[in-house]
């Protein structure tokens, strides 16, 4: 098995296919109930529930108009994919060297 802080029984996802299928399902549920409308608390009850924003969006004020903003908004939408693509890259890189990711 996997070998994460030299112990094997930390890790238990030896399944690429098993590790995808729950990335999307998990992904997949959250993605469909916020864009559903079930956002908890009433928070961005008033935006579109298909686009990140709210009032505490930009809570140290770097957008100075709203180009900018929307620019902002695009840029955390992107990061936010990325960081979740490259995760799944280190989950299969580990499957398939069956080391930590400092190993490799």
């Amino acid at each position: 098995g996997l070998n994460y802080l030299g112990n094997e029984n930390l890790v238990h996802a030896q399944s690429i296919l098993a590790t995808l299928a729950v990335q999307v399902l998990l992904m997949g549920a959250v993605e469909a109930y916020r864009a559903n409308g079930g956002v908890p608390g009433g928070f961005g009850e008033d935006l579109d529930s298909l686009y990140p924003g709210g009032k505490y969006f930009d809570p140290l004020g770097l957008a100075d108009d709203p180009d900018t903003l929307a620019e902002l908004k695009v840029k955390e939408l992107k990061n936010g994919r990325l960081a979740m693509f490259s995760m799944f890259g280190f989950f299969v890189q580990a499957i398939v060297t069956g080391q930590g990711p400092i190993a490799n």
